[in-house]
């Protein structure tokens, strides 16, 4: 007979379960603070709507490799990210469990490593070069809108590989104005709740949000077949990749997979990218010796620095690092649920738990990274963190397919913007974190002026 100490939950809030959902959607930056303050690295909650089953968040080192090392048979994942299956569709990476997520991911992987990267970066550099000669000189400006701009030409041009022209711009637009919209709090909160999915015309946001979307699937099922129509086979964009594909046993993607992929890219490649690009120049010009610091090591690479020289500066990496450390791109990696039971740290889990490898509980822990709220680079010049103590992107057979895309795209969009212009923060409020959509954004949007 199981001992009753060994099963019992990690300890967590009493409050109802909705009460704690709506805590979590609200603010999870200070649902997760109170939380651990509270409770410790490992904790439980209720925060799936009524009638959850019980969530362990956990950011505790051990308990998160154990989760990441687990056999593969030992989770459920594709179920628990249903709140997205609206947006990616249900041939996404995200959505899929067992041999159909291996078949995906291993077509999926080749174009964001080696030297394909490379290829990708001379144009990642170009785009921001284009980008930021349209700064205004005289006024301060939004930098994270600045960088939305940067990061959606960057998925348009190297993801779907789309030159700019009409459908460039229809794109573009569409995207832009869908994912405002989702954003909105009031969205954002249909994701969650399913029964309010209901499609009352285009002027109620459920109807709304279809209708952007069948406009944008029109298009990039329009791009998909003109493509197949080319000899796309010397194209070097993540699309005609994917479309030169093949499985073990020799059948590419379909249309619909193809699509259901590249929403996905879109969506966890462009805001989020945008978003830390707005923090990382927070915490560079408000953090004392920062931005002197990275000019001078740019400095070293000459007035043309080819993109991969850019990409190995150890500061410039360490701060990347750090800005995805206090507010990474995501808060959590992809929960798991329980299939068989499980014991970690003396708790055993039972069937049908959800376990979250929780990014920013463990990137906050006083034991691994002393004054969690201080920006610091040095901290990974000086040691080199377990991928279970620092894991921006998530880990195990569910990390992120363009976390290395994500990282180098923001060493190259900082070392760009640094090198060639003079900037400073310019007067505002008090930046905070706040949510949009699925990530944490600075308040305000770090207003900044370019000096002449």
């Amino acid at each position: 007979m199981t001992n009753k100490q060994s099963v019992k939950l990690p300890d967590g809030s009493s409050t109802p379960s909705l009460f704690q959902t709506i805590q979590l959607i609200a603010n999870p930056i200070n649902f997760f603070d109170a939380c651990a303050h509270r409770y410790g690295d490992i904790f439980t909650a209720r925060v799936l709507g009524i009638n959850s089953p019980p969530v362990v968040f956990l950011g505790n080192p051990e308990a998160v490799k154990a989760v990441f090392t687990a056999s593969p048979g030992q989770f459920e994942l594709g179920k628990v990210t249903h709140v997205f299956k609206p947006l990616t569709g249900e041939k996404s990476l995200m959505m899929l469990d067992g041999n159909r997520h291996q078949r995906q991911r291993k077509l999926l992987m080749p174009p964001f490593h080696g030297e394909r990267m490379q290829v990708y970066g001379e144009l990642i550099s170009e785009i921001t070069e284009q980008v930021i000669a349209q700064l205004p000189r005289n006024s301060s400006f939004s930098m994270r809108e600045w960088m939305c701009e940067i990061t959606l030409q960057v998925i348009l041009r190297v993801v779907f590989g789309i030159e700019p022209g009409a459908r460039y711009q229809q794109l573009k637009t569409l995207i832009a104005e869908m994912l405002e919209a989702i954003t909105n709090p009031l969205y954002s909160t249909l994701f969650f709740f399913p029964p309010l999915q209901k499609d009352l015309g285009a002027g109620s946001p459920w109807g709304h949000f279809l209708q952007r979307q069948k406009q944008i699937d029109e298009l990039i099922y329009a791009e998909i077949a003109d493509r197949r129509r080319q000899d796309y086979s010397s194209r070097t964009d993540i699309l005609s990749l994917l479309m030169s594909a093949q499985d073990e046993d020799g059948q590419p993607m379909t249309d619909g997979e193809l699509r259901d992929q590249l929403i996905t890219l879109l969506l966890l490649g462009h805001e989020t990218t945008a978003s830390s690009l707005a923090w990382a120049f927070y915490w560079i010009y408000s953090s004392t010796g920062v931005a002197s610091k990275l000019q001078a090591e740019l400095h070293t690479l000459g007035k043309k620095p080819h993109s991969e020289a850019i990409a190995q500066l150890p500061y410039l990496n360490a701060v990347c690092q750090e800005t995805l450390r206090v507010y990474p791109i995501a808060l959590i990696s992809q929960p798991r649920v329980v299939k068989q039971p499980l014991e970690i740290k003396s708790y055993n889990f039972e069937p049908g738990t959800i376990l979250v490898p929780c990014i920013y509980i463990a990137h906050h822990r006083r034991e691994t990274f002393p004054n969690p709220r201080q920006f610091q680079p040095e901290r990974f010049l000086e040691r080199k963190y377990s991928p279970y103590e620092y894991f921006p992107f998530g880990g195990g057979s569910r990390a992120c397919i363009g976390g290395a895309f994500s990282l180098f795209e923001m060493k190259l969009v900082l070392g760009t913007v640094i090198s060639r212009l003079q900037l400073s923060l310019a007067e505002q409020p008090q930046v905070q974190p706040v949510r949009r959509g699925i990530t944490i954004v600075p308040s305000g949007g770090v207003q900044m002026t370019v000096q002449h």
